[in-house]
């Protein structure tokens, strides 16, 4: 993103924000939600300016093919928050453990993969978010976080073990219809989503797409591509806006 060249372009782009994220996300329903949003617009004018805010994490979960990548991306271009994807940080070593144990290299759905693979994948990526979070990073991780955010005591674990340290804990869903994932899913055309591809029907009607987990602090509605093209959207206006 560009930097803000005078106080009334940077009050202007942060405007464009904020109501990006009501777009996206609603108007703030909880104290939660509202934390966020200002955490995001204030980011964006401490980025070049004095003063570092308490870092936080923000887990950024959903469904394979929602978006959560995407917007993950856009919440780091405005926040300047370290991105860290799952799969860009683990695949390479999810898939040679697979192979080590005697499994598909693309697996994400047996018993081998969930019970031997999967805690080690999450637990790389919480570990690295501590790293930057430790010396003041915040960070966002984008993920499935399926298991996870279904689980009301691991999120209040992690609050509570990162508020110990001073540090802030957001959760956000990336809510999208299953017509927009599977053709995300296509179109990327990832081997790990062989399986789910071919077993598209058994996959998906396991899936909850109309709701979101009880410990999400914001929902980002998805649906058709709707956030991901308001994401694009602002990039540009702020790009004319700061130009």
């Amino acid at each position: 993103m560009p930097q803000p060249s005078d106080p009334a372009a940077d009050n202007a782009a942060a405007q464009v924000i904020e109501q990006t994220l009501v777009k996206v996300s609603g108007a703030p329903a909880n104290a939660e939600q509202n934390a966020l949003h200002n955490r995001v617009v204030d980011a964006w004018r401490r980025r070049h300016g004095q003063g570092s805010p308490k870092p936080i994490l923000t887990l950024v979960g959903g469904y394979a093919g929602s978006g959560k990548t995407e917007f993950s991306r856009f919440l780091s271009d405005i926040t300047g928050w370290a991105f860290l994807d799952k799969d860009s940080i683990t695949r390479a070593m999810v898939e040679r453990l697979l192979v080590s144990l005697g499994g598909d290299p693309h697996d994400r759905h047996t018993e081998l993969y969930l019970r031997e693979v999967r805690p080690l994948e999450y637990r790389c990526l919480m570990e690295t978010a501590f790293d930057n979070l430790k010396v003041g990073t915040s960070a966002i991780l984008a993920a499935p976080f399926i298991a996870e955010l279904a689980d009301p005591a691991w999120i209040s674990r992690l609050t509570n073990r990162y508020a110990a340290k001073g540090i802030d804990v957001a959760v956000v869903w990336v809510r999208c219809d299953v017509e927009s994932m599977r053709e995300y899913i296509e179109f990327r055309g990832a081997p790990r989503d062989g399986w789910k591809l071919k077993n598209w029907e058994t996959y998906t009607s396991g899936l909850q797409t109309d709701t979101s987990p009880e410990t999400a602090h914001i929902t980002v509605d998805n649906r058709l591509g709707a956030a991901i093209s308001l994401a694009d959207q602002t990039r540009e206006t702020l790009k004319r806006i700061l130009a």
